[in-house]
């Protein structure tokens, strides 16, 4: 997931269907992300960026450091300040749906159906020739890609389900702190937990008014339950942000040597270091835990409350703003230690 500074903001799920995922070396979902901020100003040119370089490159290859294979198709969820998208892709294939009103989630499933705005030119005709569709009833995109029961899609205990419910319990009405206390979620499975522990979590303000700044909060730690959502705010001159930037290796890096994945190097940040032993100390030392847990949540709402008086005055402090995130990430530091 990931933001520009234009407003662009990219979500992308693991999903999987009827069609085999390449194994072979092609782009990840996280480079297609990457690449759609790195290129595009605004969502749609974002979802044509992504789905050129599906046509051009394909998807596929290995998304964990190891040695064991994990690969899957993408689903992209891709928004500015004033439309959303939808995309869904199969292989090459793909189908986008532009989001009109209320809300709209992804999760590790397909879920455009009917409504499709845009497609593959060979979207259907491939379908058809793999014998997924009689080229007679209506077109259904998850149930003729995927084994997804698009009848009882909202009504089952999928994680899916479970975060479109989260949405609408609060439609029309939800803030970016409901917004991060859906993604702290664990009974829905959206916080996940265990083996693919939910990593790094965010929330983007998007305002419609173009001279409000888009407001980005990112927890660069996992477990957003344990987690404080700095914000970031993209202005000029930003110097690197070091303790939340993952180290690099250069061409000693192992997964830039074949065969690939033959040793996993530490590539956590500072802040991420520090995090996890604050975890172990929430886990271990229910006293200290609570404390700690106090702390962050404090600072947090701290830092909401600055963001949404930036919002109601229109007032940005471009020198304050250039540290805002890395101010933040030092109280959290402080806090930790």
């Amino acid at each position: 997931m990931g933001a520009n500074e234009h407003g662009v903001c990219i979500g992308n799920e693991a999903v999987w269907g009827k069609d085999d995922v390449c194994a072979g070396e092609a782009l990840l979902g996280m480079d297609l992300v990457r690449l759609g901020l790195e290129r595009a100003d605004t969502a749609e040119k974002a979802l044509s960026v992504i789905i050129d370089l599906l046509e051009k490159y394909g998807q596929g290859g290995n998304c964990m450091e190891s040695q064991m294979t994990f690969t899957y198709h993408n689903s992209f969820l891709i928004a500015d300040r004033k439309e959303a998208w939808v995309l869904e892709t199969s292989g090459k294939y793909w189908a986008a749906e532009k989001v009109e009103g209320g809300v709209r989630n992804i999760s590790n499933q397909f879920s455009i159906t009917t409504k499709i705005d845009r497609e593959h030119p060979e979207l259907k005709e491939y379908a058809k020739s793999n014998g997924w569709w009689d080229g007679e009833k209506e077109f259904d995109f998850a149930a003729t890609y995927s084994y997804v029961d698009t009848a009882r899609m909202t009504k089952t205990r999928s994680r899916y389900c479970e975060g479109y419910k989260l949405l609408n319990r609060h439609k029309g009405s939800i803030t970016s702190e409901i917004m991060m206390e859906i993604l702290r979620d664990k009974e829905s499975g959206i916080n996940m937990e265990g083996g693919f522990m939910t990593t790094g979590s965010m929330v983007s303000v998007l305002p419609q008014q173009p001279n409000l700044p888009c407001i980005h909060f990112f927890t660069g730690t996992p477990d957003p339950a344990r987690s404080v959502f700095k914000p970031f705010i993209f202005v000029p001159d930003i110097p690197q942000l070091l303790k939340t930037s993952s180290p690099t290796f250069g061409h000693d890096d192992p997964v830039k040597k074949q065969p690939r994945f033959q040793s996993k190097p530490d590539r956590r940040h500072e802040l991420y270091k520090k995090h996890e032993s604050a975890a172990v100390v929430m886990e271990t030392n229910q006293g200290k835990g609570k404390e700690l847990l106090k702390e962050i949540k404090e600072l947090e709402k701290q830092k909401i409350s600055q963001m949404e008086s930036v919002l109601q005055n229109g007032c940005l402090d471009v020198n304050q703003v250039v540290n805002l995130f890395s101010q933040c990430v030092e109280e959290e530091l402080k806090i930790y230690s």
